[in-house]
C-alpha cells in the first residue's frame, strides 16, 4: 500500500461522529488520540475507568498531577463539572448503560461485529481489563486499526482466532483505508481512500466487503 492514513488521520476521522456532549471512553493508547481532534463547537464528556468524568487535555510538560491521570497512567487536567467517583462507581456507570460511546483498537474485527483486542502471546496484554464491559455496556462501540498487520495479513476478517472481548458488539471501523459498517452481519462499505479501488481494498479484507448505496471519498485533513 503505497497510501494510506496515519494514526492521527484515523483518529481525526472517528472524532468527526462523536456528538456534542457524548459520554465517551477511549481506550488505552492510540484511541486516546481522538480526544485532541474534536470538531470545534462540540465537546465530549471523556470517561476513565479509574474514575473520573470529564478530564482534559494532557497539562503541558513539568506541570502534571500524577494523582490525576487517566486508564492508561497519562496525567489530564479537568474541565468545568468534571467529578471523581470509586473505581466500582465507574464501572456501573459502564455496565448500566450510561456511556454513548466506546472507541478502542483492535487485534482482529470479524464480520460479525466479534472483537479480539488482546492477547495471550508473547506481546500481548495480560488481560482482557475493562474492555470487555465497555463492548457491551456503552451504546455504541467504534474501532479504530490499521486495515492490515504489519506483515500485511487483514485484521477485518470472517471470524476471529484470537480470544474475544466481545461478541457483536462493534457497529463502525475507523480504518487506515476505508470507513466501515457492521450491520446484519456484514461488513459495508460506507468511505474509502479515493487513491485505492475497491478491488484492491477487497484484497486487504479478510471477508466480503458489501456495498449498500455510493461509497463516499474517505478525506481528511494533513495532520
Amino acid at each position: 500500500m503505497s497510501e494510506k492514513l496515519s494514526n492521527a488521520q484515523i483518529a481525526w476521522r472517528a472524532a468527526q461522529d462523536i456528538a456534542d456532549g457524548a459520554y465517551v471512553n477511549l481506550g488505552i493508547g492510540f484511541p486516546e488520540m481522538v480526544a485532541q481532534y474534536q470538531p470545534p463547537g462540540r465537546q465530549a464528556i471523556f470517561h476513565t475507568e479509574n474514575g473520573i468524568l470529564g478530564f482534559g487535555e494532557a497539562p503541558p510538560q513539568g506541570e502534571e498531577d500524577w494523582d490525576m491521570i487517566n486508564a492508561g497512567k497519562k496525567a489530564v487536567t479537568l474541565n468545568p463539572g468534571a467529578a471523581f467517583f470509586h473505581h466500582a462507581d465507574s464501572f456501573a456507570m459502564v455496565r448500566g448503560g450510561h456511556l454513548d460511546v466506546a472507541i478502542l483498537g483492535a487485534y482482529e474485527v470479524a464480520e460479525n461485529g466479534d472483537l479480539a483486542n488482546w492477547s495471550t502471546g508473547p506481546k500481548g496484554v495480560p488481560a482482557v481489563g475493562g474492555a470487555m464491559d465497555l463492548v457491551h455496556g456503552a451504546k455504541r462501540v467504534a474501532v479504530i486499526t490499521e486495515h492490515v498487520t504489519k506483515d500485511g495479513k487483514p485484521k477485518l476478517v470472517k471470524r476471529c482466532t484470537l480470544p474475544l472481548t466481545g461478541v457483536g458488539c462493534v457497529t463502525r471501523l475507523y480504518t487506515s483505508l476505508a470507513v466501515i459498517d457492521i450491520e446484519g452481519g456484514h461488513f459495508v462499505l460506507r468511505e474509502k481512500l479515493p487513491s485505492i479501488s475497491l478491488e484492491t481494498l477487497q484484497s486487504l479484507t479478510g471477508a466480503e466487503l458489501k456495498l449498500d448505496g455510493p461509497v463516499a471519498d474517505l478525506i481528511v485533513p494533513e495532520l
